[in-house]
């Protein structure tokens, strides 16, 4: 994966007693793409739907805040550390079926602060969702104990 400054395998390692625990990987997220430009990820709608069998608004916006916080910890790693700060979500359309592809794109980024819009399309390139998320650059990395 090109053009990064921070090698992806070099992200920091998340203890093997919480690995199990990653909601992205819970719910099937695919990174597909990682640049500082851009990070896209897809999504499957088994077993991410709300009861009346549609995609479920809160995977809408778990895909939007993994893809919008790897793109702030591609400019902010390794000297401060990305935290979500502001998420908002519009649904534009329902997804019914496959997956959904979320394309997250810098807006702002800055040292203390980088602001993030994901669009969510569906199989047939149908816009579902737009999502924008606003991280924190800490100094420190919060303790996961």
């Amino acid at each position: 994966m090109p053009d990064v400054p921070l090698d992806p395998a070099k992200l920091p390692e998340i203890p093997e007693y919480l690995r199990a625990e990653q909601l992205d990987r819970r719910m099937g997220i695919e990174l597909v793409k990682l640049t500082l430009d851009e990070v896209v990820g897809r999504l499957p709608l088994a077993g991410n739907r709300q009861p009346f069998g549609l995609l479920h608004g809160g995977a809408n916006a778990v895909l939007a805040e993994t893809l919008g916080s790897m793109l702030s910890a591609l400019h902010a790693l390794p000297e401060r550390f990305p935290v979500g700060l502001e998420l908002a979500c519009t649904h534009h359309r329902s997804a019914t079926e496959g997956h959904v592809t979320g394309t997250a794109r810098p807006i702002h980024v800055g040292r203390s602060t980088s602001t993030t819009e994901i669009v969510i399309v569906d199989d047939q390139g149908r816009r579902t969702c737009t999502a924008k998320l606003t991280c924190l650059h800490r100094n420190t990395r919060p303790r996961i104990d």
